[in-house]
């Protein structure tokens, strides 16, 4: 049996430049982090006593005998990917819902990845489980996603992702002191809004419309490398919410999907009771919301936000991790017979055994 356990992420500046379809001509980089909350994947080896061969149990529970069957996409990707014939069971928790914008899709695809990767024996980089996850999202499985969540998932840890137009993908952690990382933890807050999405129905749109935003995402784009100068610098950190703010006001103009106008209630109460700033996570449309503000009006903003669940959290630095790993013998068709015996010698053993046990 193999348990992997894999973070949720928290982008902060740079998201949507992470899309093939724009760094490839511009470049692109991203700035964010990973967090306390994960996705737990178990798998182990199917015993072949059941009609079917693979069991996968998430928010409902699938019964496959062939992984052409499987409806999970992720599942059915993975095991493409891997060419994995052999018979599963896979169970997936979570500490947080899926669909709200913490990049639990690829975090779901690298967990699996490393568990299957682990039950083959095989010690995979970081490296080779963030690309591995891209290829089965991107091009198995032909869904509109960028590239930064499966880097997260996979490293871990408060950094730079950089994109290159030759497609390769720079991770660079940041170096802050801890004083100041405490401190600009300590200005974050994270409110789950009570809506759900699909990210890349939502970022098909943005995608499509990448030439029409080339000057948002130029913004956005250089607004990593001035929160990086906040950070590791000696700025104020009342200066990261304002480029938060800034961010937002950016982002949301760039489908009209982004945000709906109850967020934007959510948003303007946060304000009017002194947030800094924050911006909705993910692709937009719903889920959680990160908030920035000085931590002696967090009470003040908890008490304009009624109705909304705060989430505690802190960073995390370790990424995807094997946290179980106990070998197994697969039991197989074949292993249940022995060599020369008929099924008629067999019934008789397992009477005779069963005469022995009762006595």
């Amino acid at each position: 049996m193999i348990i992997s356990r894999t973070p949720f992420r928290i982008s902060f500046f740079g998201g949507g430049t992470d899309y093939p379809v724009w760094f490839k001509e511009h470049g692109g980089a991203v700035l964010a982090t990973t967090i306390d909350k994960y996705c737990y994947i178990t798998c182990r080896h199917l015993p072949p006593f059941f009609d079917h061969k693979t069991r996968i149990a998430y928010s409902r529970i699938e019964h496959a005998r062939d992984n052409a069957e499987i409806e999970h996409p992720a599942v059915r990707g993975v095991l493409q990917y891997l060419r994995m014939t052999e018979g599963l069971e896979i169970h997936h928790d979570g500490d947080l819902p899926a669909r709200t914008g913490l990049g639990s899709s690829s975090s779901f695809t690298v967990g699996l990845l490393h568990a299957l990767y682990a039950m083959q024996h095989r010690m995979p980089t970081k490296s080779e489980l963030a690309h591995a996850a891209i290829q089965v999202e991107q091009q198995i499985l032909q869904e509109a996603v960028g590239c930064q969540d499966q880097v997260l998932a996979a490293h871990g840890g408060l950094c730079r992702l950089t994109f290159s137009p030759n497609g390769e993908i720079g991770y660079t952690p940041l170096i802050i002191k801890p004083e100041r990382l405490k401190a600009f933890q300590d200005h974050l807050l994270l409110y789950f809004t009570g809506f759900s999405r699909t990210a890349s129905e939502i970022a098909k749109e943005q995608i499509e419309r990448t030439k029409q935003r080339r000057v948002e995402l130029f913004a956005m784009l250089q607004m990593v490398q001035e929160g990086i100068s906040i950070l590791s610098g000696d700025h104020d950190l009342a200066d990261f919410g304002e480029l938060l703010h800034e961010a937002w006001m950016v982002k949301r103009g760039l489908t009209s999907k982004i945000t709906t106008p109850l967020i934007d209630q959510i948003y303007e109460a946060a304000r009017n009771a002194g947030a800094l700033g924050g911006k909705l996570l993910g692709a937009g449309g719903g889920g959680f919301m990160l908030i920035y503000a000085k931590p002696e009006l967090h009470r003040t903003i908890n008490a304009a936000l009624p109705g909304l669940l705060q989430v505690p959290f802190q960073f995390e630095g370790l990424g995807s991790q094997i946290v179980f790993y106990q070998q197994e013998v697969p039991i197989t068709r074949e292993s249940l017979w022995t060599e020369g015996q008929t099924s008629a010698e067999l019934e008789a053993d397992a009477a005779q055994t069963w005469k022995r046990n009762a006595a």
